[in-house]
Formats: structure tokens, C-alpha cells, sequence
């Protein structure tokens, strides 16, 4: 009997030490781990609204990042310089309900849109201070969200109402609304035929939406990608890129052939990811705790080139296009959240270009 009691004393010991080291991780954030390709430069503190702090999604534009404090439900704006980097120490914050998701912002109106499915609106903001102006209603879970300047038209995806909400931003209403045959997880444009792409996390699809019709006007699978979350467009080549939360992979779709061309396996719960036109990287953000580096070598050849440690909850990320700076939000218990802020080395850019520009004429060659 004191055998058995002692072995289970020192059971739950362990089991005690396990627990005390995973709050000891998600209450300290560490740097980074080491990268050949990104170098760490700091990290943007942000205010802490509650015990546990999620981010959502990042966005860059105008010389500004603005951040979506998902479960305390602030958004937060920080100024940055012609570098990438934060001016000074203020955090601009607007402050509201829970469950913040995303900002779609509309510079030539010094307007922004925010989605709250807490409250199933579409909040407006003057992004200048963060001044809310009003809030739209809008269907149940408006989740991502984002601008199109040719349609003039705010696009939220409804994750739950299966379908998507129209805005006119001049009118600061809906227009309209269109119906999907699944769950709207992330939408982005292609900007050479300005169909909207919007992956189904349910179905493992992706569909074609012309905004103009504002109808669906194709919709193709995603296999072997399962329940697909962020996703990026390389328009120059026609590439579209999603991530896959169900099965930890990352897969490349041809948007002429509507066909998955390419998969690659990448880091576990991968949420965000984004594409850098001049460097061709791509780099997903994964919940489990690693940003993924992807090299692009030409349009149909992929390669995972460095999967750096982050953090546990670590799924958001943004690339400023200028600067190639990149941004990865960590989530927090009981400390602030936070923004892990990458450079890419200038030797690394030139490699890289250079290493696209031999594999592309290559594929130009006429004798291939």
C-alpha cells in the first residue's frame, strides 16, 4: 500500500511540475528561437485587458499596424516608421466588446471596419484617432473581413450564417449579402481578375465570388487540405495559398486550372498566412507555437526553408510588403499580449531574389 501510494505521489508530482512549466511558457513568452533567414528585433508590448488575452487578426497599411484584441475586445493601433518599426511607446487603443476579429481599413475615406461577433456588428472607426462613428448590424459570427477598392464595397465573412455581407462604405450600410455553401473562413482578391476567393472551413473548398454580380461563380476542393483557415493570393502567378488547421499542411491551388498543384506539411493548428511578392516567402503562422518560412521557386515548386519557434498561440501574422517586416501576435496568460516583430536581413532579400530570378528563366528557357 505504501508502495502504490508513493508511485502515485510522484505520478501527480510530474503531472504538477508539467502543468506549472506550461503556465511558467504561456505567462513568459520567450524570444523567438533562432532564424537564418528573419532576425528578431523586439517585441510591441500591448496593453493587458484580462487574465487571458488572444489575439486575432493584423493588419499593415499607411504606416500603421492595427491588431484585434479577439478576447478582450480592443483594437489596438501602433504608429510605424519608414522601417517597420514602432515610433515611440503609445499604443493607441478603442476599447469595446469581446470577440474582435478583423479591420478592413478604407484610406482614401479615413474610415475602418471592425468586426465584433459578440455583438454581430460591423463597428466604424475613424482610424486616425480610433474614434468610433457608428455600428451595422450584420448577420450571426462576422468574422474576417476586408476592403475592395475596385467594387467599392466592405466584404465580412458570417462564419455561421454561411454567408457574406456586403457594406458600402460611403453609404455605411449593407447592400447585400450572398450565400455560400459552407462556413466562410478567410477571403482575399485577385487582384489580376478581381474575383474574390473565400475558403469553406466545413466543405474544404474554396469558391469564387464576382463582386460586381455579387454572385458565386465557381467554387473547386481544397483536398488534401482539411478545415482550411488563412489564405494568400499570388496574383502575378496565379497561385492561391491556404492553410489547413486539420491536418497541419499548407496547400497551393491554381487559379486557371482550379486544381491544388502543390502540399506541403508545415507546423500544427496553422491559422494566418501571408505571401511576400518580392521575396516570394511564405510565411503561416501555427497556433501550436512555430512561424513556418516557405520559399517559393517557381510557380509550381515549393520549399519549407525554417520553421522557428514562437509561442503557444502564436496564429496571427502580417507582412509589411515595403519593408518585408514581419509581425506575429502572441497570445498571453495572466501578462500583456504581445507582437514579435521580424526583419529579413537585406543579404537574405537579395539572396532570395536572385535565387526567383534564376529558377524563373529557367522555366522561360526554350529548351525546356
Amino acid at each position: 500500500m505504501n508502495r502504490t501510494l508513493k508511485i502515485a505521489a510522484r505520478v501527480l508530482l510530474v503531472l504538477i511540475s508539467c502543468v506549472c512549466l506550461i503556465l511558467v511558457h504561456l505567462v513568459y513568452p520567450a524570444n523567438p528561437g533562432k532564424s537564418s533567414l528573419l532576425k528578431f528585433e523586439n517585441f510591441i508590448v500591448l496593453p493587458q485587458g484580462s487574465a487571458l488575452n488572444i489575439l486575432d487578426y493584423l493588419i499593415v497599411s499607411n504606416g500603421a499596424l492595427f491588431v484585434a484584441g479577439l478576447s478582450q475586445g480592443s483594437v489596438f493601433k501602433i504608429v510605424l516608421d519608414a522601417n517597420g518599426k514602432p515610433v515611440g511607446n503609445p499604443v493607441f487603443e478603442l476599447q469595446g466588446s469581446p470577440e474582435v476579429h478583423g479591420v478592413a481599413l478604407v484610406p482614401s475615406k479615413n474610415l475602418a471596419f471592425i468586426t465584433r461577433s459578440g455583438k454581430n456588428a460591423v463597428d466604424v472607426v475613424d482610424p486616425r484617432n480610433l474614434q468610433l462613428l457608428q455600428s451595422i448590424p450584420v448577420a450571426d459570427d462576422p468574422d474576417a473581413i476586408l476592403y475592395d477598392q475596385p467594387a467599392n464595397l466592405i466584404y465580412v465573412a458570417n462564419a455561421d450564417a454561411g454567408l457574406a455581407t456586403l457594406i458600402d462604405p460611403d453609404k455605411r450600410a449593407t447592400v447585400a449579402s450572398i450565400v455560400l455553401s459552407g462556413r466562410p473562413e478567410f477571403p482575399a482578391v485577385d487582384s489580376n481578375t478581381g474575383l474574390l476567393y473565400q475558403n469553406l472551413a466545413d466543405t474544404d473548398t474554396v469558391a469564387a465570388i464576382d463582386l460586381t454580380s455579387r454572385s458565386v461563380v465557381g467554387e473547386w476542393p481544397l483536398a488534401p487540405c482539411n478545415k482550411p483557415t488563412g489564405m494568400a493570393i499570388d496574383s502575378e502567378n496565379h497561385r492561391l495559398f491556404t492553410v489547413c488547421a486539420g491536418n497541419a499542411k499548407l496547400v497551393v491551388f491554381d487559379l486557371e486550372k482550379h486544381q491544388v498543384i502543390a502540399s506541403l506539411e508545415i507546423g500544427e493548428r496553422p491559422d494566418t498566412v501571408a505571401f511576400d511578392t518580392t521575396l516570394h516567402r511564405i510565411y503561416a503562422a501555427c497556433a501550436a507555437g512555430n512561424l513556418t518560412v516557405i520559399r517559393q521557386i517557381d510557380a509550381d515548386k515549393y520549399e519549407v526553408m525554417e520553421r522557428i519557434r514562437t509561442h503557444f498561440g502564436a496564429h496571427t501574422l502580417a507582412v509589411d510588403p515595403g519593408e518585408h517586416t514581419v509581425y506575429v501576435g502572441y497570445a498571453s496568460l495572466f501578462t500583456s499580449p504581445r507582437i514579435a516583430v521580424f526583419s529579413a536581413p537585406i543579404n537574405k532579400r537579395v539572396e532570395e531574389s536572385r535565387r526567383w530570378s534564376e529558377s524563373a528563366l529557367l522555366l522561360e528557357s526554350p529548351d525546356r
